[in-house]
């Protein structure tokens, strides 16, 4: 099997971000305070049936804490997305939700090359 999403899947998984990242923009304050919540990236199953939701937080003090009440808080935002997307599908996706920590890693690369970089230079 391909492991390259459908036209069809990309398609849904766009609409699927901007909804959500309009619902977090609205609603996001009240699951995690303080935060900025941003939709990195949504994959959608082949049937549809399932959406991965990958999440960043900004100024959060405790990431895996805000995402596990995202996550108690699943079943709210997918009845708010139906809301948005009840006439554009037959089904909506249950929602998946995961850390985005693309930028920590970022973070932590620039720091080891900073460090290494900093390091004298030893003869060859």
């Amino acid at each position: 099997m391909a492991s390259t999403e459908s036209k069809r899947q990309q398609r849904f998984a766009s609409v699927l971000q901007q909804d959500l990242a309009d619902i977090f923009q609205r609603d996001g304050a009240q699951w995690a305070p303080d935060t900025l919540v941003t939709v990195t990236k949504v994959r959608a199953t082949p049937d549809l049936a399932i959406a991965r939701i990958y999440l960043s937080f900004l100024n959060a003090k405790d990431p895996q804490q805000a995402i596990a009440t995202i996550k108690s808080h699943a079943g709210e935002i997918r009845y708010k997305l139906g809301a948005k997307i009840k006439n554009q599908v037959r089904v909506v996706p249950q929602l998946e939700f995961f850390i985005d920590d693309t930028n920590e890693y970022v973070a932590r690369m620039d720091q080891l090359f900073d460090k290494i970089s900093k390091e004298p230079r030893q003869e060859e």
